[in-house]
């Protein structure tokens, strides 16, 4: 760790981090934008709406995954700040066969369960076997899905970052290439895109385990090392669990809002779909500056090395602040235009670049949220990192809704993330105050 910590250039080395990481996201994203630009092409409402459906889906495996990933790179960057390189090794076997074995059993269970989930996640008659053909390929593959995300952050702890990045480009070309042809020229609709990005995460996974064989000099997969204290694993896990949380109350935004737009038809909830994704573009750069510090926060904080860590986090908040003011006027100005390379419907251009201008007006306030999330999650802060994992898309954001739509009907569903991000913004700050890891003089057990 200390060949990518430079103390006297402490934002080099945090842009050294987290470029590769906003553009490793930035390329997950397109794993999303493939499927949904290809499945557009074929004008298909219902097609369109089946495939947004399950984007809760992903999310969930997502969360899944980043229980282990993000919980194990909290506790391993520490450990390297702690200079502890066999419990380095340990902490990442452990994470990478329990992230296995929890793909297995979802996998399980999804594929049992599939009847009551589809309709729960807003599948009507017309969509449900579009739904369907997508959802029981991401359930089967569970595993693969899972196992995707543990090393694309446990390497970065190495200062691997750059490699992280390959990784999931590598994923992204592949699903990129194999879109086009299996929904269109094979004919395998949202089954074919789903094969595509599952086929994409497979080569992720070994381009991942070939990596840590040719070149990690402290993770391992070894598992006769694949053991963890009882401390360890309350680490892990909560901090971990507290991550994942934001992932599955993002899917349980997605249900919840689809379920306030049926009402309004499905070429709402397809225009949803489409605009969370362009969306998302914003805020995956965010969140990809946001855990570009996580190796660091994590390392200083190990190291008691607290001046660096407070110029550094003061240095994050004001960029991220900036950054998320540009990318507000991008997505506002260019809403029409943005929703037209996916949709050749006026009317449903019309409607998504209302929705995505809505979406995009309190990025700034998602920034402070993601930036003193990560900072809670990396130093093991578990009980501020966990309120703040189901405020803005959780507990708040559901909040938010009602009350929006009580007064304001359908244009109160649109305007609820903004409200929700807001009021998360003020959470955050208020625990930044009160639970502040960088006044903090010892490290917790």
């Amino acid at each position: 760790m200390d060949s990518i910590f430079d103390a006297r250039h402490l934002y080099r080395s945090y842009f050294k981090m987290a470029f590769p990481v906003v553009l490793g996201l930035v390329v997950t994203l397109v794993y999303n934008l493939a499927d949904t630009f290809f499945i557009a092409q074929t004008n298909d409402t219902n097609l369109i709406a089946g495939v947004s459906l399950c984007a809760p889906v992903f999310t969930a495996l997502m969360a899944f995954g980043n229980i282990y990933g993000q919980g194990g790179s909290s506790l391993i960057s520490r450990l390297l700040g702690q200079q502890d390189g066999e419990g380095v090794k340990r902490v990442s076997s452990f994470c990478f066969y329990i992230a296995l074995v929890t793909g297995v059993v979802l996998a399980v269970l999804m594929t049992v369960f599939n009847r009551p989930l589809l309709p729960l996640l807003g599948a009507d008659a017309d969509t449900m076997p579009h739904a369907f053909e997508y959802y029981i390929v991401l359930a089967v593959c569970a595993p693969i899905m899972v196992l995707s995300f543990i090393h694309s952050s446990l390497v970065r702890c190495e200062g691997m970052s750059t490699e992280s990045m390959i990784g999931t480009v590598l994923g992204a070309v592949i699903n990129i290439i194999l879109d086009p042809i299996l929904i269109s020229v094979v004919g395998m609709g949202a089954m074919g895109a789903a094969v595509a990005t599952v086929i994409g995460y497979f080569c992720s996974v070994l381009y991942f385990l070939w990596l840590l064989h040719k070149k990690s000099r402290c993770l391992s997969v070894n598992p006769a090392l694949c053991r963890v204290s009882g401390g360890e694993l309350r680490q892990i896990l909560g901090v971990g669990v507290t991550a994942a949380l934001s992932n599955l109350m993002q899917s349980l935004c997605i249900i919840v809002v689809n379920q306030f737009l049926l009402p309004y038809g499905n070429d709402k909830i397809a225009a949803m779909g489409i605009v969370l994704k362009v969306n998302m573009i914003a805020q995956l750069v965010l969140t990809g500056f946001a855990f570009g510090g996580v190796p660091l926060f994590g390392y200083l904080y190990g190291a008691q090395r607290r001046v660096e860590m407070k110029k550094l986090v003061r240095f994050c908040l004001g960029f991220l602040c900036a950054l998320s003011l540009v990318l507000t006027a991008i997505l506002c100005l260019f809403a029409s235009p943005l929703m037209g390379a996916f949709v050749k419907d006026a009317a449903m251009i019309a409607t998504g670049a209302e929705m995505l201008r809505w979406q995009a007006a309190s990025t700034v306030f998602a920034g402070i949220v993601l930036l003193l999330t990560v900072l809670f999650q990396a130093t093991g802060k578990v009980g501020p990192s966990f309120v703040l994992s189901i405020s803005r898309q959780g507990v708040v954001f559901v909040a938010a809704l009602l009350v929006c739509v009580k007064f304001f009907a359908y244009n109160g569903v649109l305007m609820g993330q903004a409200a929700a991000d807001v009021v998360s913004a003020l959470i955050a700050l208020g625990l930044l105050v009160l639970c502040n890891p960088m006044a903090q003089d010892r490290l917790e057990s």
